[in-house]
């Protein structure tokens, strides 16, 4: 079972709140930061709140959002939504789709929590609250983890205690950023699932990557089936014995798992060679380490 934890970001806002473990990844942010003690709800002026842009996930249901704003507007607000100052404006930290349903509504003012947070602990804040939802997309998930690893010199290890989730989940989210475009907009928006994804991904050439796509979608491919192509492509573009194959494929399986990235072994006639991908200098020093 993976390691379920709150990152720094909502401790920061909750420091005090003590929670089941195995429970918390399942709880609504937005609810617990509404139960915390001591925070003072105030309406802010929608004018004076800026878009998070430390926001995770690109894309908008514009169906699910009409229905929040009906709840909305029958209801009125369950959670607040939380931000933080910023000169004389205040920039949000999570409720991005209580916001837009304001929006959508022409509200003048939404309920607020104000807290004095950090960006880590804001784009922390953003994803957590997304992934607790379950709507934030595979590609957008592995966007925000790479901004933690870039913008904040995090190490997957740290990006995987923060979120939640063990580190070869993180790793293979990652990995999805290695597909072309086309296909990462696939994954986007549900029409192949993860799992499809990282069968296309043992392909090495994007021609063959883009083919087994079409075909998994053409034909309503199990990820199974998917899988299965993907091996038969390998077979059939290589010059090496069938068993020998099966051989490699599986040594290159092995690495990628234990090494948490993209491993691709080439063989020559007398030798060869064994390529590793990394995403950044902080997973360059993180692949040394496992290597040594």
């Amino acid at each position: 079972m993976e390691k379920r934890v709150l990152g720094r970001g909502l401790g920061a806002l909750i420091p005090d709140r003590a929670m089941d473990r195995k429970e918390q990844i399942n709880d609504d942010a937005s609810s617990l930061l509404k139960a915390g003690k001591g925070h003072a709800v105030v309406n802010l002026a929608l004018s004076k709140i800026r878009a998070n842009k430390y926001q995770p996930r690109e894309d908008f249901n514009t169906e699910l959002l009409k229905d929040l704003a009906a709840s909305i507007k029958e209801k009125g607000f369950i959670q607040p939504v939380i931000v933080r100052a910023q000169g004389e404006e205040y920039e949000l930290i999570a409720g991005e789709r209580r916001l837009r349903a304001a929006q959508m509504l022409k509200l003048e003012e939404v309920p607020a929590i104000i807290k004095n947070v950090s960006d880590v602990d804001a784009l922390e804040m953003a994803i957590i609250e997304n992934i607790q939802r379950e709507d934030l997309n595979p590609i957008d998930q592995a966007k925000a983890y790479k901004r933690l690893i870039d913008e904040f010199n995090m190490t997957q290890e740290k990006v995987s205690e923060t979120i939640g989730k063990d580190r070869a989940t993180v790793a293979n989210i990652l990995r999805l950023l290695n597909l072309p475009q086309k296909i990462r907009e696939y994954v986007s928006r549900g029409t192949i699932s993860m799992g499809h994804a990282k069968a296309i991904l043992g392909l090495s050439k994007e021609s063959d990557q883009m083919r087994l796509c079409t075909k998994t979608i053409k034909n309503d491919l199990s990820v199974r089936d998917t899988e299965r192509y993907a091996k038969k492509i390998n077979s059939s573009t290589s010059k090496k014995p069938k068993e020998q194959d099966h051989n490699l494929i599986s040594v290159e399986e092995q690495l990628r798992d234990t090494l948490g990235t993209k491993v691709r072994i080439i063989k020559g006639k007398k030798g060869g060679r064994i390529e590793i991908e990394f995403y950044s200098d902080s997973d360059l020093e993180r692949v040394i380490k496992l290597l040594k």
